[in-house]
């Protein structure tokens, strides 16, 4: 399916519809120039980066949107990435969960479903890799919960290590926790 849509002033007309590739870790300054232009460059201080700390991303859960054809191949206009995380309740016991996203789209690429075709992979991936059962992130629950079953029932009794909109912290799965606890980085899970 070929997409065209008018582009911003200035710029040829949008035909292309980006391939969904598995993240290679050579694109690895490409998603994070992108991950600036779509959050901004204070993105680092935003809690999401508190909850995951330094741990590396679930390779096999994360992807790359491309629109093909150019020598380099292709340009970058979409990222999702998935991280280990972990509730660890208020009787110690650890919880681990699976962190969806960010999920960054090119600004001049933005309402083409390319995050909807992101998260789609991440959540298919994840189901295959027998890691779906608990599934967490924080965004728009008009969205999430529409076209992901994201909600935020069990969610009300976790803490993070900054602010959140309450009602922005979602889960989906069987194994999600319904409990009070807070949420943090967890040790690597294999894909």
């Amino acid at each position: 399916m070929r997409l065209q849509r008018a582009a911003p002033a200035g710029r040829d007309p949008i035909t292309t519809t980006p391939a969904i590739l598995p993240l290679t870790p050579d694109r690895t300054a490409e998603v994070e120039h992108l991950l600036d232009r779509a959050f901004g460059p204070d993105r680092r201080t935003r809690t999401a980066y508190k909850v995951r700390g330094d741990v590396a991303p679930v390779a096999g859960l994360s992807f790359m949107a491309v629109d093909e054809g150019a020598v380099d191949g292709g340009v970058l206009v979409g990222s999702i990435q998935c991280w280990p995380v972990a509730l660890v309740d208020d009787h110690g016991t650890a919880h681990p969960l699976v962190m969806v996203g960010p999920i960054a789209v090119a600004p001049e690429r933005q309402q083409d479903g390319i995050g909807r075709r992101l998260t789609t992979a991440a959540l298919d991936a994840a189901a295959a890799h027998g890691l779906d059962a608990a599934l967490m992130l924080i965004g728009d629950p008009e969205y999430y919960g529409r076209f992901f079953d994201f909600t935020a029932d069990r969610t009300a009794g976790w803490r993070l290590p900054g602010p959140v909109e309450r009602r922005r912290l979602l889960a989906r799965g069987p194994a999600v926790p319904d409990a009070a606890g807070v949420l943090g980085p967890a040790l690597r899970l294999a894909a």
